[in-house]
């Protein structure tokens, strides 16, 4: 992956080797309808069936970038679903 991709801002600040769950969506707080992935900001809703996200459910990541920085950010898949 390119580190001049468009996608990376200060992701690694606060993404880097973090562990992350697998599955379907589900909001961070009650009412919230949807998120953005944090690298390309499409929309993750109840509707997208492969996403990934931080334990604590307050980040989120498409399948996309998920697969196009898995690598570069040494993520981990935590024994918690979502």
């Amino acid at each position: 992956m390119n580190n001049n991709d468009w996608r990376l801002t200060n992701q690694m600040n606060y993404l880097f080797r973090k562990k992350l769950i697998k599955g379907a969506f589900k909001p961070y707080r009650e009412g919230w309808e949807h998120e953005l992935c944090e690298f390309c900001a499409e929309r993750i809703d109840n509707t997208t069936d492969e996403v990934y996200s931080t334990e604590d459910r307050y980040h989120w990541i498409c399948k996309e970038c998920y697969n196009d920085f898995k690598d570069m950010f040494e993520w981990e898949m935590s024994n918690h679903s979502l």
